[in-house]
């Protein structure tokens, strides 16, 4: 048994409008856990047959937009990070915060009960130049490195073992120039099922959809859509029997394409699987802490 934990960058739930491109049954992959019309604020509460979806708080309690480095420290830790540093901030982990990271993520936390996680992104050579020479990494890179978790690069691509942030490759063949074959988005969700078989956590991050929210464009939205969608479906209806899928975000943004800004909207959490550790999750606090219970629960 696995967890298959993906990160969706800035995706809140929000009014069932039309500037909200997620409140679409175009969306297959979050009307499955909506039994709806993609996701908005009119859908119920879900946790029935091994399925689960909740909107869940991002704001922790803390005045003004949730940020990115302190939504995903807390993310990944389940520990208030945007309190801590007494304000939300990002892109990057907050100076006084990067500790939840480096000595008590979700990966320590895996690791501390004798198994295994993974992170599936891979990244060229350019990010780790850049990163390196700034010490400025992302929170799920700073979580990986500070485990002992070696970044994914091109050779793990060429190997099948890794997925780029864009999910086909097309962009590092296109704009990088370096010679790795375009995949489709379901070749990229097998890639994710058979970590599964290696690794008892395997996590995945996607941030295109925040960059499609400060976007404010229906059309780049909606390319976005055509793109993560049918990964997220392929996976959803291809794990594992035995496996739990996790899929939650950090804060809203593409849910309201009236603002270039991220929102206070709450976030969706969704579960395929083991959904009992989850069904009082009231906040993003409660995304590491139910994923840990998950496994410790199999492993007991």
């Amino acid at each position: 048994m696995s967890v298959l934990f993906i990160f969706i960058d800035g995706v809140g739930v929000g009014k069932n409008l039309d500037i909200n491109p997620l409140a679409s049954s175009d969306w297959s992959s979050f009307s499955y856990f909506t039994e709806s019309g993609g996701l908005h604020d009119e859908c119920a509460e879900i946790n029935k047959n091994g399925i689960l979806y909740k909107p869940i708080d991002a704001n922790l309690d803390v005045s003004g937009l949730p940020q990115s480095g302190t939504g995903q420290t807390t993310l990944f830790s389940g520990e208030n990070a945007a309190k801590i540093a007494g304000k939300h901030y990002g892109p990057f982990p907050y100076t006084t915060t990067r500790f939840l990271l480096e000595e008590k993520s979700l990966f320590h936390n895996v690791l501390d009960l004798g198994l295994k996680p993974t992170f599936m992104n891979a990244y060229p050579d350019i990010f780790f130049e850049r990163a390196q020479k700034r010490d400025r990494w992302t929170a799920t890179t700073m979580m990986a490195r500070s485990a002992g978790i070696e970044l994914n690069r091109v050779e793990d691509l060429l190997e099948g073992k890794a997925i780029t942030a864009e999910i086909i490759q097309n962009v590092w063949r296109e704009n990088l120039k370096l010679e790795v074959p375009e995949i489709t988005k379901e070749e990229a969700g097998d890639r994710m099922i058979n970590a599964a078989k290696t690794y008892d956590l395997v996590l995945y991050e996607f941030y295109l959809t925040d960059k499609a929210g400060h976007s404010m464009d229906k059309k780049y939205a909606d390319q976005i859509r055509d793109l993560l969608d049918p990964f997220l479906t392929h996976i959803t209806y291809n794990m594992a029997d035995n496996d739990t899928l996790v899929m939650t975000s950090d804060h809203g943004n593409l849910e309201d394409l009236s603002t270039k800004t991220h929102t206070r909207n709450p976030v969706p959490l969704f579960v395929k699987g083991d959904t009992g550790p989850f069904k009082d999750a009231k906040s993003i606090m409660d995304v590491t802490p139910g994923i840990v219970s998950v496994l410790e629960r199999e492993k007991g």
